[in-house]
């Protein structure tokens, strides 16, 4: 079972969220915190193999925000992955999120379906799960804040390296899409398209999405696709 961590300075969220997580008998709620401050003081008193696979992480709380203590916790413990799970939906929280080591990015009206769907994203892929307004909005600044590539292999040269398949779904993958979603698209399997997908990242040489979205943006595929 899924090692979770919640982090939000509101009780009755804390409550809802990790009773909805654990009815759904497919993580167990392992620590909760009412801030930053809290977490890591929590975090700091576990043995390793007892700490939180994934931590669903609030961004406004008093004492310390969600934003540094992302920025702590990732530099202290990186085998835990942080999902932002906020209201905000602004361009400085979510650059700034980004920056600081989170894992993905979800808006708090989601559904725990969509939550739980997402921290399998991050366990099984090692994906970068976000919310479809918030993937929209994080390809955009990236693609402001990108620089250009600097030697090395061509943009051409790296896109030759992928079949045309393989080509198709890296798109949806910079476009903020799941496997499962790819999938529905190209009327392919979940099974197959996680294969493409793996494909794709060892000829890249990234092991995530969060690295090929970045890849992406620095070579300046976007402007090809």
């Amino acid at each position: 079972m899924i090692r979770i961590a919640i982090v939000d300075d509101r009780s009755q969220n804390r409550i809802s969220i990790k009773e909805k997580i654990i009815f759904s008998g497919e993580a167990d709620v392992i620590l909760v915190a009412e801030n930053g401050k809290d977490f890591l003081e929590q975090m700091a008193g576990l043995a390793v193999d007892a700490r939180p696979e994934v931590v669903l992480m609030d961004i406004e709380m008093p004492v310390m925000d969600g934003i540094a203590t992302v920025l702590t916790a990732s530099e202290l413990y990186p085998a835990t992955a942080y999902l932002m799970l906020t209201v905000f939906d602004d361009d400085d929280k979510i650059f700034d999120a980004i920056k600081a080591g989170a894992t993905g990015y979800l808006l708090k009206d989601e559904k725990v379906e969509r939550i739980l769907e997402a921290i399998r994203q991050i366990i099984e892929d090692g994906g970068a799960p976000m919310s479809p307004r918030i993937a929209r909005k994080a390809l955009k600044l990236l693609m402001n804040n990108a620089v250009k590539p600097a030697g090395g292999a061509t943009v051409v040269d790296e896109l030759q390296m992928l079949s045309g398949r393989e080509a198709e779904i890296l798109k949806f993958l910079v476009d903020g899409m799941d496997h499962k979603e790819v999938a529905e698209i190209l009327f392919l399997s979940p099974h197959t398209v996680r294969k493409h997908i793996a494909n794709i990242y060892t000829k890249l040489h990234v092991t995530n999405r969060s690295q090929v979205v970045k890849l992406a943006v620095k070579r300046k595929w976007f402007m090809i696709f």
